[in-house]
């Protein structure tokens, strides 16, 4: 990828704070809760959280939106879709669900790192009916077809 590249954010609240890495070898930018208060995740409650963000994901990227492990690992907090898509043709807000999957309550709070955007290049082929596919030794073996 280019050095040119640049990953375009807007701030649409004036309390957002542009994403960050955390560290040089960080995959990801960490995104944050933009709400004014903090707010408590019951068990099983989900609430969609604000970034204040917009972006304009660099044409041939796609931006994956990943819960932070140590909120999913330690709190049971993640999102309820595993993970986000945000097409490079989105240009409103980047909103964050997420879902307390953990037995106890946990409640965020204004400015928290939240989740991670990951930025991906995107290969389209063109789609081709066809009236066969190639032979594998898998074949159509699905789900525990190749043992533990």
């Amino acid at each position: 990828m280019e050095q040119s590249v640049v990953l375009r954010m807007k701030k649409v609240r004036p309390e957002a704070q542009l994403p960050q890495r955390q560290t040089e070898g960080a995959a990801g930018y960490d995104l944050r809760a933009c709400v004014e208060a903090p707010v408590t995740l019951e068990p099983g409650e989900g609430y969609s959280f604000p970034t204040g963000l917009a972006g304009e994901m660099p044409q041939g990227l796609v931006g994956l939106i990943f819960c932070r492990s140590g909120l999913g690992v330690k709190h049971g907090v993640s999102l309820p879709n595993c993970v986000g898509v945000i097409d490079s043709d989105y240009r409103g807000e980047l909103i964050v669900p997420l879902r307390n999957f953990g037995d106890k309550a946990y409640t965020i709070q204004p400015g928290e790192r939240i989740a991670q955007l990951v930025l991906v290049p995107v290969f389209l082929p063109p789609v081709a009916e066809v009236e066969e596919l190639s032979e594998t030794q898998r074949g159509t073996g699905g789900f525990g077809s190749t043992g533990k």
